[in-house]
């Protein structure tokens, strides 16, 4: 009788540890899920160029595409008027393993003329042109990409496109992740949030 009680004591056992390691893996993969589609929220602090959540992250890609959300606080007015069609910097990334003022991609950003307007911005070669992709509204969560090609990127703003040289010698972008930055020659006049997930 013993060794019958014993046995079933070690089975249930067994089977009790490996539900607690299915619930383990099971967490685990969900969180990994969750990290990958969580959205983050960048803000720029009044008086400051950089958002709060600028970091150093290397990246090698063909193609990086991300969901972004303005909300009112991308509405702004700057001391001096010119400085209103200055282009904020929005997300992208450094290319051809160089500085991002040498060679980067990345979307950019201002409110000018009543509305909300995204720009396609690069560098080659140190020189910098940038060519607006289209206007959103506040409040609109919209799809957007940085596609890289051999001798081009192209700009995607849900179904508007821009295409944008690229002088980069690496078969993918090879560089750094930029982030969202205010300026231009103005630093924020107020805190501004910016949501974005890396899809």
């Amino acid at each position: 009788m013993k060794p019958i009680i014993l046995s079933l004591f070690t089975l249930l056992l067994l089977a009790s540890c490996n539900k607690a390691v299915d619930d383990l893996i099971n967490k685990k993969i969900s969180s990994t899920a969750t990290a990958k589609s969580a959205t983050t929220n960048y803000i720029i602090k009044q008086d400051e160029h950089y958002c709060e959540q600028n970091y150093y992250k290397t990246i090698e890609t063909d193609e990086l595409k991300f969901s972004v959300l303005f909300d009112s606080s991308a509405i702004y007015k700057t001391i001096d008027p010119v400085n209103q069609y200055d282009i904020n910097k929005l997300y992208g990334f450094s290319d051809n393993g160089a500085q991002h003022h040498q060679f980067s991609a990345r979307f950019g950003w201002r409110w000018s003329d009543g509305a909300l307007r995204l720009f396609a911005y690069i560098y080659n070669n140190g020189i910098v042109s940038s060519k607006e992709v289209g206007v959103i509204s506040i409040g609109q969560e919209i799809t957007c990409s940085i596609k890289v090609l051999a001798n081009e990127y192209i700009f995607t703003m849900n179904d508007q496109a821009v295409h944008m040289p690229r002088q980069s010698t690496t078969p993918k972008a090879e560089g750094y992740k930029l982030y969202p930055y205010f300026g231009g020659d103005e630093t924020a006049p107020h805190a501004i949030m910016i949501r974005i997930k890396n899809l």
